[in-house]
């Protein structure tokens, strides 16, 4: 599957501007339209490292009221959440109704870093697809509108990506050297990641794969994709019904003045 991605996909600075503005200021009114409906949004990211998903995630939530959203960076468990089973982290940071909870890194590290890294048991990584399933559809069902990004970039493009991160010093914290090893790994990791899209993009779940060596690209691809998604699942008939009664309410406040 990913060999089927276009990775030459680009924008120029000035499209993406236009673009850029225009995604985010529809995204603002339909945060808006989540909160009043009271609907629970998750939007999950993977991918690559230094596949651009911090910048993803900074562009969505630019222009959201702080106050409807929440961004969970997720590691490796400890504590509690080392003592329980592994979707047990994710259920208790589930967003309330009528927020949009963002996950970078999510409940596919059991079957991506656990399973190549060797944290997990083959049989616990293998079990966790029908696991993983199960509760997105639990989701769903419940009313949740969840969104799932794999952000992909070719080896070549991390690999200066790794080196301008290591040259640049405010960057430089980014990089360990995790990230090195881990490159080392890149046809595992592939393996993994294929099996994940192939066993986990499901009709209620579906993976979007998000063309990610032009960072300009990529984001615009992931803002249009969280758009189109909001816009086809809310009752944006709500806004509008909302909106008629707010200018009749205050045609009937003016028309009450001009009688006082």
């Amino acid at each position: 599957m990913l060999e089927t991605v276009d990775l030459s996909k680009k924008l120029s600075p000035e499209e993406y501007q236009v673009q850029l503005i225009k995604l985010q200021v529809r995204l603002s009114r339909l945060g808006f339209q989540v909160y009043q409906q009271q609907r629970p949004v998750i939007i999950a990211f993977e991918g690559w490292d230094a596949a651009g998903k911090g910048g993803a995630i900074r562009r969505i939530t630019e222009r959201l009221d702080p106050r409807g959203y929440v961004v969970h960076a997720i590691s490796a468990p400890s504590g509690d959440d080392k003592e329980h089973h592994y979707l047990w982290r994710f259920w208790r940071r589930l967003p309330e109704s009528g927020q949009i909870a963002i996950f970078d890194r999510t409940w596919y590290g059991r079957v991506l870093v656990e399973r190549v890294e060797g944290f997990c048991k083959d049989d616990e990584w293998q079990r966790a697809y029908r696991e993983i399933n199960q509760f997105e559809r639990q989701l769903v069902d419940y009313g949740t509108i969840l969104i799932k990004f794999w952000m992909h970039i070719g080896e070549e493009e991390q690999l200066a990506r790794f080196e301008a991160r290591r040259d640049t010093p405010y960057k430089s914290w980014k990089l360990t050297d995790e990230d090195w090893r881990n490159r080392d790994k890149w046809p595992l990791y592939t393996e993994a990641v294929e099996d994940m899209l192939l066993k986990t993009s499901t009709t209620v779940a579906p993976w979007a794969v998000v063309p990610a060596n032009d960072k300009y690209y990529a984001r615009v691809f992931v803002l249009q994709t969280v758009v189109d998604a909001l816009e086809r699942d809310l009752d944006l008939s709500f806004e509008k019904s909302d909106g008629h009664k707010s200018k009749n309410d205050n045609k009937k406040k003016t028309e009450k003045k001009k009688k006082q």
